[in-house]
């Protein structure tokens, strides 16, 4: 193919002499972060005439959407992405004008050879490929509209049921035949309605007795009459809600349209019983949060939990059923539990009627019960038997299975996947962050990390439990799919390769409807703004202060010179993802930022005695060296301790009240849960513009995006805004209530619990129908690479 195929005539000479100058450098295998800069300082030593600027501006947008490039000799290979998952792959040799079209599996064999990591013949390698088990049912057509499938689900069964009336009008009235809650039906009565055409007369019969009533009528006073209809109790509970449902029953029927199925299913008490997976870390509700794996998920989940619970509570008793919805939060038990509740099998959740923490323990291959807590990264050996286990507390727990099974991360997806391949329940996967985003070249180094972090089974694991979940969670769309110009987390699983393992050609189907975007919100009665002093509390705030700015005590390291000075404050675990060193290191270097504010850190322990994690004794480490480093005694102060929720809350709020700001520096943040507390409190916020911030935030308007990959881009803006302030400082306010205004607009757990349960309703009813007829064969499909892949490396592993 022509180089001008892809690069327009007048502008290959500049491209060219930008691959030449990329050839003399050491490095072999650039991303698009490196590739950009290197090409605007390519461009900077370059003269400036008009004609010469236009070529760079055009190249720009095309190295912007470059992925990777390979330098191999004077061979280079540039992975181009057009948009998501549309990706070209280009070879290039010296001064020819003609270029290599490459495969996708090519480029990652080119890719190993490059690198160094593999040398096997591309014959000898397994390939893993999805796609042939997407190739029926609805797909997304529109990139945009990815991570809304519910709505293209409902459309489509709109469709078939206008398209298909007969069939799908029958599949409709034995679904309704056959439901029950509990081993009780709800809704019709198959003994008296046989067939979709009955069922309509019932219903006919039904909405004229109902209309003769007054709408306030009591369930009770029209049970029996509707009984004899052939119709139990599940429609309403009350006359006016039980005639609602059953006209929109009747117009379904008659005349399908997504709105009205949407509508009626949503009605359907379908879900009284959820079972939520999250095994590693500390997972409790006192003395946990800060420890190692222990953090905002946590928090996620127990409000979920409460928000969830309140939902379906609601839902069940509107629909007239006397049912009280129960969730189990499955967690691991450690019987070393280090002063937490880690140890005790059962805790119930704060704030809830019925939903409870269930703690099973690991057990190794002698089933002898693993005493201590054990790293994220090292749990992967033991989760086919917590799973088995967890089966049998579960059951035993719930009296008989859940309607749906939430799994969290990648460890709680894959015991949520097996669980739901045992049980034949509906599987929603929630990943909160996917290591492989996060760790650069995880997948083509993975050998160099397995000591580590055992990524060949944490990636093997995340292919299985994607692909045969119902339901995909995404707090974001770019989440799943990226932006114009980087690839999404899940995207990142469509196409990589672990040499030696495994090749991956088209991994996911990020156009499948099973993919949705429900942003998660915060707890309100924590995360209240700062000007609400009604509900604060004065002595608390006294001494929080107090340990921020001024006192002493073990946990505490360093005295602020000027402590009223407005504060930069950072809290997060002490790791090199959380790039809370990063942010130390930035405010070193910037020493006019030292002398506008002070930096404030909460993160981890101070003493490496009190840490046994290599990644965050590391940390701890390179904190120490930094402060002495920059000599920033009486500027910093560093806090290792556990904070609580409510704590935290007022942390936020005590900053705000002297008008400083809060700092989220992580090298890559799936979503951003301190990102909403801080901004729900008023307290503007800085927040890295890898992962779910960028969505979050609207730059410059209720916060600000910043690239913390290079210092100067990180406390740059930061600067830029306390040096505004001093000529407008109005700003300070003006972020804050357009910060608040975001969060009570776009996140909020309610909204989070309503998405969530219609959508797992819709795919119980989607699966219910045959339609989904994948499911089965990725369900084989991934028990072999369960039991000849990811078994054999968990028992290496051990």
């Amino acid at each position: 193919m022509e180089i001008s195929r892809i690069i327009h005539p007048n502008e290959s000479g500049l491209f060219r002499e930008f691959l030449f100058d990329l050839h003399q450098m050491d490095t072999k295998h650039l991303l698009r972060n490196d590739i950009v800069l290197h090409f605007k300082e390519f461009c900077e030593r370059r003269s400036s005439d008009k004609v010469d600027l236009e070529k760079q501006n055009s190249l720009t947008t095309f190295f912007s959407k470059t992925q990777e490039i390979l330098l191999d000799d004077d061979y280079s290979v540039i992975f181009f992405r057009e948009k998501v998952t549309r990706y070209h792959f280009y070879g290039i040799r010296g001064e020819d004008d003609v270029l290599d079209v490459l495969t996708p599996e090519e480029f990652l064999d080119i890719r190993e050879k490059v690198t160094g990591v593999s040398n096997v013949s591309p014959e000898k390698k397994l390939l893993i490929d999805f796609e042939p088990f997407y190739s029926t049912g609805p797909k997304i057509r529109d990139p945009k509209k990815i991570g809304f499938g519910q709505r293209l689900l409902t459309n489509f069964m709109a469709g078939k049921l206008h398209d298909q009336s007969e069939n799908w009008s029958q599949f409709l009235c034995n679904f309704l035949k056959i439901h029950s809650i509990n081993g009780e039906q709800v809704l019709v009565d198959g003994s008296m309605v046989q067939d979709s055409d009955q069922l309509y007369d019932a219903l006919q019969s039904a909405i004229q007795y109902l209309e003769n009533i007054t709408r306030n009528t009591s369930k009770k006073a029209i049970d029996n009459h509707l009984k004899t209809l052939g119709f139990y109790r599940g429609f309403g509970n009350n006359a006016g809600r039980i005639l609602e449902t059953m006209r929109l029953l009747a117009d379904l029927l008659e005349e399908p349209k997504a709105d009205i199925l949407e509508a009626f299913i949503a009605r359907i008490p379908m879900i009284s019983k959820v079972a939520i997976i999250s095994p590693h870390g500390w997972f409790g509700q006192e003395n946990v949060l800060g420890r190692p794996d222990t953090g905002g998920q946590i928090v996620y989940i127990l409000d979920q939990v409460r928000a969830l619970e309140k939902y379906l509570a609601e839902n069940l008793k509107s629909a007239g059923v006397k049912v009280t919805p129960k969730i189990i939060v499955l967690t691991r038990l450690i019987p070393n539990n280090d002063g937490t509740r880690s140890n005790e099998r059962r805790e119930k959740i704060h704030g809830t009627e019925n939903s409870w923490i269930l703690r099973v323990p690991f057990r190794d291959s002698e089933m002898n019960v693993i005493q201590d807590w054990i790293s994220r990264f090292h749990i992967w050996s033991y989760l086919e038997q917590y799973a088995l286990d967890c089966k049998s507390e579960l059951l035993a727990e719930l009296g008989g299975k859940p309607d749906m099974i939430v799994g969290n991360y990648s460890d709680g997806n894959l015991v949520a996947s097996l669980l739901s391949s045992w049980l034949q329940v509906i599987q929603c996967n929630i990943a909160h962050a996917l290591e492989k985003s996060k760790y650069l070249f995880s997948d083509l180094y993975w050998r160099d990390l397995e000591n580590d972090y055992k990524f060949s089974l944490q990636f093997t694991a995340d292919l299985l439990s994607m692909n045969r979940a119902d339901i995909v969670i995404a707090s974001t769309y770019q989440e799943i799919a990226g932006t114009d110009t980087v690839l999404g987390q899940y995207e990142s699983y469509y196409l990589f390769s672990m040499p030696d393992l495994f090749k991956v050609s088209r991994g996911i189907n990020l156009f499948h409807p099973k993919f949705n975007v429900v942003s998660p919100g915060v707890n309100e009665n924590v995360y209240f703004p700062f000007n609400a002093s009604e509900h604060r509390i004065q002595n608390r705030i006294e001494e929080l202060e107090d340990l921020l700015f001024t006192g002493e005590g073990e946990n505490t390291y360093g005295q602020l010179d000027e402590p009223d000075k407005p504060p930069i404050f950072t809290m997060a675990r002490l790791d090199k993802i959380k790039n809370i060193t990063g942010l130390v290191q930035g405010y070193g270097l910037n020493k006019e930022l030292q002398e506008k504010a002070n930096l404030i850190v909460i993160a981890g322990s101070i003493h490496e005695s009190q840490t046994s994690e290599g990644e965050e004794r590391q940390e701890l480490s390179r904190m120490y060296q930094l402060i002495d480093k920059f000599n920033l005694h009486g500027k910093i102060r560093w806090l290792g301790i556990r904070v609580s929720k409510a704590e935290s809350g007022e942390i936020y709020r005590i900053i705000a009240d002297r008008k400083g700001v809060f700092v989220q520096p992580a090298l890559f943040e799936a979503f951003g849960l301190t990102v909403l507390e801080a901004m729900a409190t008023g307290l503007p916020t800085f927040a890295t513009q890898f992962g779910g911030p960028l969505e979050i935030i609207q730059n410059g308007k209720n916060g600000y995006l910043i690239n913390p990959t290079h210092t100067e881009l990180m406390t740059g803006p930061i600067l830029q805004f306390f040096n505004s302030l001093e000529k407008q400082p109005e700003m300070w306010d003006k972020i804050s209530k357009q910060a608040i205004t975001r969060v009570r607009s776009s996140y909020t757990w309610k909204l989070y619990s309503e998405k969530m349960i219609k959508s797992a309703k819709l795919y119980g009813f989607w699966n219910y129908s045959g339609e989904a007829n994948e499911k089965k064969e990725i369900d084989h499909y991934c028990d072999l690479i369960f039991h000849l892949i990811y078994k054999a490396r968990a028992m290496q592993s051990r």
